[in-house]
């Protein structure tokens, strides 16, 4: 007799025997013995899941001579002539060759005969998906409304691809994939059958790489049967050998040598594997699927990732012991490197070139900074452990690392060589550097040089000296932040303050109505121990300089006694601490208002505006070093 392979040897003949699947046995079961039979069934689900089985033991029920039953004797002609295939009354079509309409026409044709001597004339359709659009739509009317005692039996792995007409015209059931549980105890009844010496091991790592089809797993059994020896049983390695794939213990070097940085190491390795015969692809497919377990394995408890790795019990020990220094975000990393490695050799006229740049590449573990180092990090700075200031910040560029504390400011020699240098402030020690607003980065000697020019001291009760003052009292920071940038002092008297505000967005938060005038109130109280009479926020007037040039001139009348200039104080206070929130306001206070500012460059208020900063207005930048290290303006 000719050698029968297992997959057809063992194939179910009845419905009890159909492996998995049990929802689908119920149905039918129920069908058959309640005599609610349909005129058309679609079978759908992966290969190797039964579906053609089903169809012909499904057609033995209902045309055995003892039937309808769901135990069909497999003695009777019927029954042998549906399991040689002998085409009397149960009809195979393979769709894939048969696809056209002149075949839908000729099923049409034939569909009229009545059976020659069953119950039933079935046609069992395979691959129906393959059928032209043209051939489905010559089925649609005898689908729908065949001819007594005729039923269609369709097959499809691809679903979607079957015409939603033809679909409504059927009941529909779907073949899930078979459990690796199931298939290795049925792998292991049909080794005792046949007398394959193999391990439980073997028979698991052959169901886990099936796909869940019992086709395929009883097929690389029936080829590993051709290794059975008395001596020893057939193990997982001999699998690996037989199919070229890549054992544990080379995935393993592998893998170590990857996640410990040593590309020396790993490229030796991955040249040893090479040389073995293993393609590229399927070296970088093993790792994949390597990696895939280990991520499994530190993602999830012992009792779920057990049944899910396709390892056994000492490789899955081994494994987890691999893992103990390594976080997940790392394997993702990898695993998201390989499979976009192994595109690429599928397109690559040099396969191995890219295969050692994928393992140098994987191989740059190192480099990636832990997540917990960076969590670490982002935990100090939302808790206020460093100063969280945000300096010309944009939506697109990545905010500059916090400016640390300097040490000891000390005043620098004046210049001899040139008659309008001032004395400025120099800083011992750091050297942060930070945003100007030309976009220059400059170093804190430079920002707080610009900060902090040492001239003679201004009238304590001139406008400058006053408006700064007053905004030293506005209890919240994003509000100071905002005045600072978008509002001009115009008079600032114990009888009158009035601050001009061109943006008409922040004109309304600050104006009488908002819901910041009070902020402005309680400084200005603050500033003069009293209450102000009148505080008027508005918009820009003509008559503004004239108002702000009385008020400089009588500061200036009373001529106060004056200061020494003194050295700037060491900064060994400790930086103000800002909650998120108002840097956030404050932050997006600038970004919102940039563009207004910019076109309004060339009207009188900027004029103003850039008239007074060279003497009396000084840049956000500055201002923000005197917030961050509480330091002075002294000219």
């Amino acid at each position: 007799m000719n050698y029968i392979p297992l997959y057809r040897k063992y194939r179910p003949q009845a419905i009890e025997q159909i492996v998995g699947q049990e929802h689908i046995k119920r149905a039918l079961a129920n069908a058959i013995q309640m005599d609610r039979i349909s005129h058309a069934y679609l079978f759908t689900g992966p290969r190797g899941t039964g579906k053609t089985s089903t169809a012909r033991i499904f057609a033995k029920s209902l045309n055995c001579v003892n039937g309808p039953t769901i135990s069909p004797c497999n003695e009777c002609e019927n029954c042998k002539n549906i399991t040689n295939s002998i085409p009397i009354d149960v009809i195979e079509i393979d769709a894939a060759s048969n696809r056209s309409v002149n075949d839908a026409d000729e099923i049409i044709q034939k569909v009229a005969l009545a059976p020659v001597q069953s119950r039933y004339k079935i046609y069992i359709i395979d691959e129906v998906h393959m059928l032209t659009n043209q051939a489905f739509n010559a089925l649609l009317k005898t689908l729908e409304e065949p001819p007594k005692n005729v039923i269609f039996i369709l097959a499809t792995t691809e679903v979607h691809k079957v015409l939603d007409t033809i679909k409504s015209r059927c009941q529909r059931f779907d073949f899930k994939r078979i459990t690796t549980s199931d298939i290795a105890k049925h792998l292991r009844y049909i080794s005792d059958q046949e007398k394959i010496n193999i391990t439980d091991d073997a028979l698991s790592y052959i169901a886990q790489n099936s796909a869940g089809g019992m086709r395929d797993s009883i097929a690389l059994l029936d080829q590993l049967s051709v290794l059975n020896s008395s001596d020893a049983p057939i193990s997982v390695d001999d699998i690996n050998s037989l199919l070229g794939r890549l054992s544990f213990n080379s995935l393993t070097s592998l893998f170590e040598a990857i996640v410990s940085s040593n590309q020396n190491g790993a490229l030796d390795i991955l040249n040893s594997i090479y040389n073995q015969g293993n393609e590229p692809t399927q070296i970088l497919s093993n790792l994949l699927e390597y990696l895939r377990n280990a991520l499994i394995l530190k993602s999830v408890n012992s009792e779920l990732s057990n049944s899910v790795v396709q390892l056994n019990e000492e490789q899955t020990k081994f494994l987890k012991g691999k893992l103990e220094n390594l976080e997940v975000h790392q394997l993702v990393s990898l695993i998201d490197k390989c499979a976009s490695y192994i595109k690429d050799l599928k397109t690559t006229t040099n396969p191995k070139l890219w295969l050692d740049v994928a393992i140098l590449d994987m191989s740059n573990l190192v480099e990636n900074t832990k997540l917990e180092d960076l969590q670490r990090r982002i935990s100090a700075l939302e808790s206020g452990e460093a100063p969280k200031m945000i300096i010309n910040a944009s939506p697109y560029s990545t905010p500059p690392s916090p400016v640390k504390k300097p040490e000891v400011m000390k005043p620098m020699k004046k210049d001899i060589n040139t008659s309008n240098a001032q004395p400025v402030v120099q800083k011992e020690t750091s050297k942060a550097t930070v945003n100007s607003d030309s976009g220059k980065n400059l170093t804190e000697e430079e920002v707080l040089t610009d900060a902090v020019p040492m001239s003679k001291a201004a009238s304590p009760n001139s406008l400058k000296n006053l408006w700064v003052k007053l905004l030293e009292n506005v209890s919240s920071f994003p509000s100071r932040a905002i005045l600072k940038q978008q509002a001009l002092p115009v008079k600032i008297t114990p009888e009158e303050v009035i601050i001009s505000i061109k943006n008409q967005n922040w004109l309304k938060q600050f104006g009488p109505e908002g819901s910041k005038h009070n902020f402005i109130v309680e400084a200005s109280n603050s500033l003069f121990g009293a209450a102000v009479k009148r505080v008027i926020v508005r918009s820009p007037e003509p008559g503004d300089d004239n108002i702000r040039k009385e008020q400089s001139e009588a500061g200036d009348d009373e001529k106060p006694a004056p200061e020494v200039s003194k050295p700037v104080k060491s900064f060994e206070k400790k930086a103000p601490e800002y909650t998120p929130s108002e840097v956030k306001e404050a932050v997006e206070a600038n970004i919102e208002d940039d563009s207004s500012q910019d076109e309004d460059n060339n009207s009188e208020s900027s004029s103003i505006v850039n008239k007074s900063s060279k003497n009396s207005y000084h840049s956000d930048s500055v201002n923000i070093v005197m917030d961050l290290f509480e330091g002075k303006l002294i000219e």
